[in-house]
């Protein structure tokens, strides 16, 4: 044993050692923390791989030799983190304080805490002498946060022969808890939404900012802004979704059983969102193409009235949808002289590969009998668009137990983004347990 040897069982004083490392991104700089993680590894006497693009942008990949009776498995995880420029903590981002059993700071969530979860039960395989059917294989990227080019964009277009054979991966989001009338669930995700980034443009005529001039492009922009906050896009129910709603609809009690089924009736589905509140927001984005605006430019000088203002738009596509789907539900939402163009759209598979899925509820089921697991579709994307290319279907599963009033997704990218310790506990093990008994 070394004197690193003890950590693999404290997750928490590992993710404190992460999120002391800045690496906001952009411009991201993960080397210093890739390296420690690179040492914790190396110094359990297990090979690593450092691969780059910019060596300031570094990439870890090792593995685990198994006895072959299985395909390997694929854990990944990135530490870039978004920034908290212009945000108020309670506690500073990157100390990584623990105060009433919450470790806070940026990363705890998104997904610092979730790479600690990983190495813990990566180690623990190493240092126990635990039995693999197949290899697990661990991968540490950077750049997520920023598209992923430098990180897994670029081992999928360079290095994929270090994944060749695996069918299955783990990583964010997936496995938390999640609670609706009093039973506890937990959504594993199996499927994510696509990216599709759109630019609208606005011309009207330009003019001197003295004089006055009505339903220019500042005032069609205003009202294309209004039309696209006031109205969703039409309701869509994908097979995932169908399966979610039933599953936690058969574990209700009457009558709430009857009216979640009801989510899954597009005639109905708004209805029960209200009906549902707080808690319906997070099904809103699973249930339709979503679209946001997030940047605007237009207009250099103060005294001149823009004859073109471009806005990009944020558009997330339902599995099976594409580009021009969503394009012609936004033209019947706005004006009809804005015009659309698609900037990015990043393609994902129409529907998952469940063949993971009954393991992962069962280490779950094993480990909190009271939870339920359930598949979901993330609303947001992930690295896992990049594996989908080379035929690897990656489920999040980062096993929490949360407590009923932690509103989980209002924290991640937010201020004060913080984990139960319990959690990273109760994430380890189950990680830990899941590399046991794959395939065996």
């Amino acid at each position: 044993m070394n004197a690193n040897s003890y950590l693999y069982r404290q997750p928490a004083e590992i993710l404190q050692n992460l999120i002391r490392f800045d690496t906001t991104n952009p411009p991201g700089k993960e080397a210093e923390c890739i390296d420690y993680i690179n040492r914790l590894i190396q110094s359990a006497g297990i090979d690593t791989r450092i691969l780059y693009q910019d060596p300031t942008r570094p990439n870890l990949i090792c593995r685990l030799k198994g006895n072959g009776n299985a395909p390997p498995l694929l854990l990944y995880g990135h530490v870039d983190v978004v920034t908290t420029a212009g945000q108020v903590w309670q506690y500073p981002p990157f100390e990584g304080r623990i105060v009433d059993g919450f470790l806070w700071g940026r990363g705890a969530l998104d997904m610092k805490g979730a790479v600690a979860m990983m190495l813990c039960a990566f180690l623990r395989a190493k240092y126990e002498n635990t039995h693999l059917a197949g290899d697990v294989v661990l991968c540490i990227m950077s750049d997520e946060e920023a598209g992923g080019n430098l990180g897994t964009g670029f081992l999928v277009e360079r290095h994929a022969d270090y994944f060749k054979g695996i069918r299955y991966a783990i990583s964010e989001f997936g496995g938390f808890s999640f609670y609706l009338k009093g039973k506890k669930f937990f959504p594993i995700e199996v499927i994510q939404k696509q990216i599709c980034s759109i630019k609208a443009t606005i011309r009207s005529r330009s003019g001197h900012g003295a004089f006055v001039m009505k339903d220019g492009a500042m005032a069609k922009l205003a009202r294309m802004l209004n039309q696209l906050d006031k109205k969703y896009l039409p309701v869509h129910i994908t097979p995932v979704v169908r399966t979610l709603v039933e599953e936690m609809a058969a574990a209700l009690p009457f009558p709430g059983r009857m009216v979640m089924r009801q989510l899954a009736n597009p005639l109905f589905t708004d209805i029960v969102l209200k009906l549902l509140g707080e808690k319906g927001r997070n099904f809103i984005p699973m249930l339709r193409n979503t679209v946001n605006a997030t940047i605007v430019r237009g207009g250099d000088k103060v005294n001149v009235l823009p004859s073109e203002i471009e806005v990009m738009l944020d558009g997330r596509l339902l599995p099976g949808f594409g580009p021009e789907d969503i394009i012609e539900e936004i033209k019947e939402v706005i004006d009809d002289d804005i015009e659309l163009e698609v900037i990015r759209y990043d393609p994902g598979p129409p529907e998952p590969d469940m063949g993971l899925f009954d393991t992962l509820a069962a280490v779950l089921r094993t480990l909190d009998p009271d939870g339920i697991p359930v598949p979901y579709l993330l609303s947001a994307s992930s690295d896992a668009r990049f594996f989908s290319k080379i035929g690897i279907q990656t489920y999040g599963f980062i096993p929490m137990q949360l407590p009923e009033s932690l509103d989980f997704a209002r924290l991640i990218h937010a201020a004060d983004e913080r984990i139960p310790v319990e959690a990273l506990t109760f994430g380890s093990e189950a990680i830990y347990q899941l590399l046991r008994c794959f395939h065996e």
